[in-house]
């Protein structure tokens, strides 16, 4: 249960993030000696607790400042839903180099007033996004705390974790 007001202003996460990040090293120290599958599930009811009260279109703020990685099936799937060459798809929105290929903007190109215009296409990076509901959280911990002022779901996932976890 979350015992606090959910956090959802990004100019608040900032400074709220700056804050407390002698603590949120501490805790991240701590979160390393927790049973894995403990964590796991106290991550996963705090993610399904507040992401049903965080609605992602207000923010958009993951579209508007991540990099995102495509892969080739992607790239595919998307030039032909927008019924492109996926020529015309990779210069119109990807920079590639080497083996890797990535969105060209940011923000992201598909975002439209903080909707995704390719939702149902969209790229499995964006698919993950925040990946509270993912397996083995303690090895995500430096991805999630990189994330941690730019997302409100990651920000209130992890203050709220600290309450379940009596962290001090």
């Amino acid at each position: 249960m979350l015992l606090r007001k959910i956090e959802t202003n990004l100019d608040n996460l900032l400074t709220l993030a700056k804050e407390k990040e002698s603590d949120n090293n501490r805790f991240i120290d701590f979160l390393k000696l927790r049973n894995s599958k403990q964590l796991d599930a106290e991550v996963l009811i705090l993610n399904n607790n507040i992401t049903a009260k965080i609605d992602c279109t207000i923010c958009g703020n993951c579209c508007k400042s991540l990099m995102i990685n495509v892969s080739d099936d992607e790239a595919d799937a998307i030039a032909n839903h927008l019924n492109l060459s996926r020529t015309d798809f990779d210069e119109q929105n990807l920079e590639k180099g080497g083996t890797m290929m990535v969105m060209n903007a940011i923000p992201c190109t598909f975002l439209d007033n903080n909707i995704c215009t390719v939702y149902e296409h969209r790229f499995a990076g964006c698919k993950e996004f925040p990946a509270m509901h993912l397996p083995d959280f303690n090895k995500r911990l430096f991805t999630t705390f990189m994330h941690y002022s730019r997302c409100p779901i990651i920000y209130n996932v992890v203050e709220g974790l600290k309450v379940v976890t009596a962290f001090k």
